[in-house]
């Protein structure tokens, strides 16, 4: 696979230099909080229309704003801090899944202290209750938010070692600079930071004025670079939660019922499995039985040999025909009557089918609960919230829980709920020791987070060249929010252009838009009762709604004779738009000549304040749909793909690329090959050899990632961004290679399985002993 990557550096019109407050904090060395407010969004101009459209709630306020909106009452408890070693720390209050944050925050403090990345070190805080909303990953919101609180930080901790340089020499301010963590003087003497880091100080906490540098000021922002932790990850040092040495933590895992969300009836033979080697404990939990050994071998052998009379879950005896019968009770009515006298109306229909929210790292949690304390360990994007439910449940003041965010190996959504955390907590209790909890993957397919099964219905009026009417309803098994998202939300309600909505329609409406001028536009969410353990899973709703949408799309532009880039060059609302779309299409070779059963598909898609577009090819013919992979799942190939992203300032373009990728092999993922399959109350897939994500045998050959010149002096999100445009340019190319526009997703949901479904009882397969036969 090839990558290429294109950035411009040049400073958008408009972008002025920032006078910014901060706080030199008490501490033994220098110490430097913020206090910021939030700043206005650069917003893209509109561009005219026959038939204009009202702007939607999204592009009114969205979710990204609405983030930041939250955060910003506590921006100014981040704090940073500078050794006598030079090593400037921060305590970093995000989740680190995978995605760079503590790359692109280490680059952020470096740009502003005119410091070496390397003399940076970015840590993940603990769970700090007083932070509220400030300590929330998701939404692709990380670096957006924290963007000027960072840099802000970093720059009052170079101005105060200015000042403390000229008290020291007696060189005016204005005669000093700065360069690789050092004061430099007239005539060229370097004072190191950690020499002065101690002189810097101050007694008591004082506001200090400072001025962040202009993006043409900006040596380390906007530039290439590889991940602080690459190395680290690559020779096994890096430290995931199963790789901590609590005292006392021994492996434990969870018996869990046949069917979703099933519960303990008895224990049989509890005191049999109790005497098995290596087991040392048995307990009942909410979810299942516990057993607690000294390898993890013999915790599942422990578990396999349980015997469990369980009661029934919510949706035992349902498959996916029950999940789409009532979906379809549950849609909400099309509003506009077809009117085919005067008007042509294009009607479309969709099924997603539920899809694993499993990470690559298996979910996973170290607990030791005393009495009067508990502390915990594990990769979560909501940590306060986990700290308070788990307070909650052992009747421990929410001082008493210490809640340490490791770095993750992976999470697209899935640490936003604490579901290992809260087991683990629950397993110590109950045991009364450490435990070290680890969830079997057949665990996380099967009664694990999933993306909810939906449907999703569009009609459209035209009449002449022009769109006159546009209506989507999204009809979904409902999405849980109690992860922190609708207690944030709620704290900015009144500021929501949404009105008395609940969680997951407010949620909607602020991240899904048309994106096109196409008239009166009503954009709807129906959810049914949730029964199922959903997640907000990269995205939320996008994949789905962009797939529906830019498929009609195309529909449309077949109507009006325009081609695939035409109908969206002629109906964007922006400039934006139009340039990552221009973009693709001549770095991808738009309408190049193409065998029978190969084309191309084209599709873009905006949201936190970032845009994105991809050009998709796709190989439909027999010989390739038909080959033959062991154990794997083949069917249509992308074979080539160019996207192009615009995130409005960009930190670090190598960085930027990495999660550009990612986000295209899930969207094809979404389209292709990836889903879970319900029967009798029950997913048949229970490991990733089951699950089929986009393989090496289905990633593209071709691959090209353009980065666009900033067209902002803030940057937007991204670590989602890609997977919305790379699902409905998969789905697009896929429909004009078969002739034939798809309706449910992924397209082989239906077809049989390549895979033998594992029993449910016991819960987790035999330890493989032929690893071998699968390496070779």
């Amino acid at each position: 696979m090839t990558s290429t990557n294109e950035t411009g550096t040049a400073a958008p019109q408009g972008v002025s230099r920032r006078q910014a407050l901060a706080y030199l904090v008490a501490a033994p060395t220098l110490a430097i909080a913020i206090d910021l407010a939030r700043p206005d969004a650069a917003r893209a101009g509109t561009a005219p229309a026959v038939v204009p459209s009202l702007p939607g709630p999204a592009e009114l306020l969205d979710l990204t704003e609405a983030q930041t909106l939250a955060a910003a009452p506590t921006s100014m408890l981040i704090t940073l801090t500078l050794g006598t070693d030079g090593i400037v720390r921060f305590a970093f209050p995000r989740s680190e899944n995978g995605q760079g944050i503590t790359t692109s925050t280490a680059m952020l403090i470096a740009e502003e202290l005119d410091l070496p990345v390397e003399r940076v070190d970015v840590t993940l805080a603990d769970a700090r209750p007083e932070l509220l909303f400030n300590q929330l990953t998701g939404g692709s919101n990380t670096t957006h938010s924290t963007y000027l609180p960072v840099r802000t930080v970093a720059a009052a901790a170079r101005t105060r070692l200015l000042a403390t340089a000229s008290a020291r020499t007696g060189v005016a301010e204005r005669e000093l600079r700065t360069d690789g963590g050092a004061v430099v003087l007239p005539d060229g003497t370097r004072i190191d930071y950690g020499d002065l880091a101690e002189a810097a100080r101050v007694e008591r906490t004082t506001a200090i004025g400072t001025r962040l540098k202009d993006v043409s000021e900006m040596r380390v922002i906007g530039r290439p670079r590889g991940r602080v932790d690459a190395r680290a990850a690559v020779t096994g040092t890096k430290k995931y939660t199963m790789d901590l040495d609590v005292p006392g933590a021994l492996p434990t895992m969870v018996c869990r019922p046949p069917t979703l969300n099933g519960t303990v009836r008895a224990v049989r033979n509890a005191a049999a499995v109790l005497a098995m080697p290596g087991v040392t404990h048995v307990a009942e939990i909410p979810t299942g039985v516990a057993v607690r050994a000294e390898t993890f071998g013999q915790c599942v052998d422990a578990v396999r040999a349980l015997q469990v009379d369980w009661a029934d879950g919510p949706v035992a005896g349902m498959s996916d025909a029950d999940v789409l019968a009532e979906l379809r009770g549950a849609q909400l009515p099309l509003a506009v009557p077809r009117v085919p006298l005067l008007t042509t109306t294009i009607d479309t229909d969709f099924t997603f089918w539920f899809s694993s929210n499993s990470a690559l790292e298996p979910n996973c949690a170290i607990a030791d609960v005393r009495p009067g304390s508990a502390e915990i360990w594990a990769g979560l994007q909501a940590p306060i919230v986990a700290q308070g439910w788990i307070a909650g449940e052992l009747g421990l003041s929410v001082s008493a829980v210490t809640v340490h965010v490791t770095q993750g190996g992976g999470s697209f959504g899935r640490k936003l709920f604490h579901d290992a955390a809260a087991e683990a907590a629950q397993a110590s209790r109950a045991m009364g020791v450490p435990v070290k909890l680890m969830w079997h993957r057949a665990d996380d397919f099967r009664q694990g987070r999933v993306h909810p099964a939906s449907t999703h219905r569009i009609r459209t009026t035209l009449l002449g060249g022009e769109v006159l009417t546009w209506e989507q309803r999204h009809t979904s098994i409902g999405t849980d929010f109690s992860h922190g998202f609708g207690e944030m939300l709620l704290s900015v309600a009144s500021k929501l252009p949404v009105g008395d909505l609940s969680v997951a329609e407010t949620i909607y409406l602020l991240t899904q838009s048309t994106h096109y001028s196409f008239g009166v536009q009503t954009n709807l969410l129906s959810e049914v009762d949730r029964r199922f353990n959903t997640g907000a899973m990269r995205n939320i709703y996008s994949p789905n709604v962009a797939t529906a949408r830019e498929l009609t799309v195309d529909r449309i532009g077949k109507r009006l004779r325009l081609d695939p880039l035409q109908v969206r060059r002629k109906f964007a609302r922006d400039e934006r738009s139009r340039g990552v779309l221009d973009a693709v299409a001549e770095a991808g070779e738009w309408g190049r000549a193409l065998p029978d059963g190969v084309a191309q598909g084209i599709a873009f898609h905006a949201e936190y304040q970032s845009v994105a577009a991809c050009l998709v090819e796709i190989d439909c013919r027999p010989g390739t749909v038909d080959r033959e992979v062991r154990d794997g799942r083949t069917g249509p190939r992308v074979t080539r793909v160019t996207t192009a992203v615009d995130v409005g300032l960009t930190v670090n373009p190598k960085g930027l690329e990495a999660q550009m990728i990612g986000g295209v092999m899930d969207g094809i993922a979404i389209i292709l090959t990836s889903s879970l399959h319900l029967r009798d109350g029950h997913f048949l897939e229970a490991s990733w050899d089951n699950y089929a994500y986009t393989r090496q045998w289905n990633v593209p050959p071709e691959m090209r990632v353009i980065v666009m010149e900033n067209t902002s002096e803030q940057p937007g999100g991204a670590g989602e961004l890609a997977v919305a445009s790379a699902a409905a340019a998969t789905a697009t190319a896929y429909a004009r290679a078969t002739g034939k526009m798809p309706t449910e997703f992924p397209v082989n949901h239906h077809e049989p399985l390549h895979f033998e479904v594992k029993p449910t009882v016991p819960p987790v397969p035999a330890s493989p002993v032929d690893g071998l036969r699968w390496t070779y």
